[in-house]
């Protein structure tokens, strides 16, 4: 008797289920959106060189960023050599920041292209020296 409101009732789940593959693979034919080019600022290209390399950066630079936290707050850390012998300030907003200092044009592009919400700026202002934009 209630067999015609069940075919209804599962009709519409698997419609409701597989409408995000559908629009996916229908409308959008599966293409991704092009990968952001981020702006670095003239004190990025004058340096040259980032703590670590460009690639293991575009990857890791979260868990790096962890590590350089748990080394600072609980084992009062505070240098970092990277493989080429170099000595750095475990620190976001003075290092890091110092030459990414353009949050917008360069951090946010990518985090807004992979739709993460890093919790970074929860305690870290991205501008540290308080200079005017």
């Amino acid at each position: 008797m209630s067999k015609k409101w069940i075919v209804i009732g599962l009709v519409i789940f698997l419609g409701l289920f597989l409408s995000p593959f559908w629009y996916n693979l229908v409308i959008k034919m599966g293409k991704a959106a092009p990968m952001p080019e981020v702006e670095l600022t003239t004190k990025a290209k004058a340096a040259g060189q980032c703590v670590m390399p460009k690639d293991y950066m575009t990857q890791e630079h979260m868990q790096l960023l962890d590590v350089w936290r748990l080394k600072v707050v609980r084992g009062a850390v505070r240098d970092f050599v990277n493989p080429e012998g170099k000595i750095y300030n475990m620190s976001l907003s003075n290092t890091c920041l110092d030459c990414h200092s353009n949050k917008a044009e360069f951090c946010d592009r990518c985090h807004n292209y992979a739709s993460v919400r890093p919790y970074c700026w929860d305690c870290h202002i991205d501008n540290p020296q308080g200079e005017m934009k």
